[in-house]
């Protein structure tokens, strides 16, 4: 493992955290400090908390998250009045070709194509 831009054995760090009960960052610590890579000088401490401060941040992904199922809510009142336009525009000679939900209607009329989408406006925010 790579700690502080030096190599440190796997295996003995490990071991500390194991006998000495302390994290892996706390053993990589001591494991330098015992090899004399790193020193406890605030000056050189200080440069590398910074250093590790300004490093570019790697966000992993931790696991699969679960999929919620999104259940869409049906609006009757748009579907009723797409019901009656339908109607309207049948008896003045459109064609309905399709129908997506209660949202929009797909029709032609005297030989061109249209579509005719019917949107709810949220009341405004008080």
């Amino acid at each position: 493992m790579i700690y502080k831009g030096f190599e440190v054995n796997d295996n003995k760090i490990d071991e500390y955290v194991e006998k000495l009960e302390i994290s892996i960052v706390e053993a990589c610590d001591l494991i330098l400090e015992e090899e004399g890579k790193i020193d406890e000088n605030p000056e050189t401490t200080e440069v590398i908390k910074k250093a590790e401060k300004n490093a570019p941040r790697r966000y992993e992904k931790t696991g699969n998250r679960k999929k919620t199922e999104k259940v869409r809510k049906v609006d009757e009142t748009k579907g009723m009045l797409l019901d009656e336009v339908s109607a309207l525009m049948e008896d003045l000679g459109a064609v309905i070709i399709n129908r997506k939900t209660e949202t929009e209607t797909t029709f032609t009329y005297e030989g061109a194509t249209y579509t005719f989408k019917l949107t709810k406006h949220r009341p405004p925010k008080k």
